[in-house]
């Protein structure tokens, strides 16, 4: 506790006394407890929240909503749903066990009750959810948290779970962290001004930077300088990748991201912070880390965390060139039902299944079992996937562009094109 005294409201005060219900004053209690725990002094109210308990770890998680449902909660924001565990469009490729699919779809049906709206994304910022400069929203899920901060320039805290859908249900949040300006400054610059044009060009730049980035900066709010201008899959990229790799909230690119129209204006004008110059090694370091082998049988190809956007299909589709897949390569494409409706209005999603390609939606395979069993290694132009799923699912994984990706899954074997690394 720091010692820090909340002002509340008297709204607050009526929500954490029980005046307004018990769901309100649990739910009160929790963020007044994480405000002592920030050193806030206040309490802001939000514009809306993404949540992410809804992704089912164990009965904790299950009862705790069932509590808040029990007591009669609703939020009073609007607010979106992060991935589960279950994809309630393909559930035949669900492969854990029926207790826990029981158990999973309880947990969605609770938050569904509470008022949230059944997105069952981590890229809610793909299906027009985007809260404006300076707006502030209580988000959850390392990825929308950081390109809601970095992108949109919303802001928004690291909320984690229990802690989101109790801002939800009370609208308020800390004031602290980086809702405040002074804590949105960039205090470590990262420098590609030695890095030459193929470098600065390769499509995965943003993914390797990104996981140098985080395991450089911790929490920190980096900057980065000499970069080509971004748009905003690559920024999206190198948000998810820095915030696996570190515990990155916010990020400045200077002359793409909307904080950092200048180095000046990013790390707020009259500050020194440290300069970090980023060489070619680096890089190739950070590259290596992200690929547990590299000549291995292909098993399969998992594309798309975070979640897969529309112009991100557009070039998948230009690459796969109306050809088929090879049938002993499994190959998965991670995004949001909102997409998969808007590839349908396209006629887009007929192209991609006849090409052997199975979309799963409303979770992630990295997190979920739902990859056929499989023989060889994991082709993946996500970065994040890269990271996690070695740990999470035991698997082999081979990070790759996206081009290398389709070549390899119609080769049945993994094909790599040069790279600077």
């Amino acid at each position: 506790m720091t010692g820090v005294v909340l002002d509340l409201t008297a709204d607050d005060a009526a929500m954490l006394d029980g005046s307004r219900g018990p769901a309100l004053g649990f739910a009160m209690r929790i963020i007044t407890r994480t405000a002592a725990v920030m050193g806030a002094d206040q309490l802001l109210s939000i514009s809306g929240a993404h949540i992410d308990s809804c992704l089912f770890h164990g009965q904790a998680g299950l009862d705790f909503a069932a509590r808040l449902v029990s007591d009669g909660a609703a939020v009073r924001v609007p607010t979106t749903l992060n991935v589960a565990s279950l994809d309630l469009l393909h559930p035949n490729l669900f492969r854990g066990s029926q207790e826990a699919a029981k158990s999973a779809r309880q947990l969605m049906q609770h938050y569904q009750s509470m008022g949230c709206k059944p997105t069952w994304t981590c890229a809610p910022y793909q299906e027009g959810v985007r809260p404006g400069i300076g707006q502030h929203v209580a988000w959850a899920e390392s990825n929308a948290v950081v390109f809601a901060n970095s992108v949109l320039g919303a802001r928004t805290h690291r909320y984690g779970d229990f802690i989101d859908i109790c801002a939800a249900i009370t609208g308020r949040a800390p004031a602290a962290g980086l809702h405040l300006d002074q804590n949105r400054y960039g205090n470590l610059v990262f420098d590609l001004a030695g890095l030459d044009d193929a470098v600065l060009a390769n499509e995965m730049l943003p993914s390797v930077l990104g996981l140098y980035i985080g395991a450089r900066s911790g929490s920190h709010v980096p900057v980065v300088v000499g970069m080509p201008e971004m748009g905003e899959d690559q920024l999206k990229e190198l948000g998810a990748t820095a915030a696996s790799s570190g515990s990155v909230g916010m990020f400045h690119v200077v002359g793409s991201t909307p904080e950092a129209p200048t180095l000046a204006q990013a790390t707020g004008g009259t500050r020194s912070p440290e300069v970090v110059l980023v060489e070619l090694a680096d890089l190739r370091q950070a590259w290596g880390l992200l690929s547990t082998v590299s000549h291995h049988k292909l098993g399969a190809v998992s594309l798309g965390a975070p979640h897969y956007s529309v112009s991100q299909f557009a070039k998948l589709l230009a690459l796969l060139d109306q050809r088929r897949i090879n049938r002993n390569v499994s190959f998965y494409v991670n995004t949001s039902r909102a997409v998969v409706a808007e590839l349908e209005l396209r006629g887009w999603l007929n192209q991609i299944e006849k090409a052997g390609i199975q979309l799963v939606t409303d979770t992630c395979t990295y997190i979920t079992p739902v990859m056929a069993p499989f023989d060889g290694a994991v082709m993946t132009d996500s970065a994040k996937w890269a990271y996690y799923a070695p740990s999470n699912l035991g698997v082999d994984v081979v990070l790759a562009a996206t081009e290398d990706c389709v070549t390899s899954a119609r080769a049945g074997r993994i094909v790599r094109g040069e790279t600077p690394w």
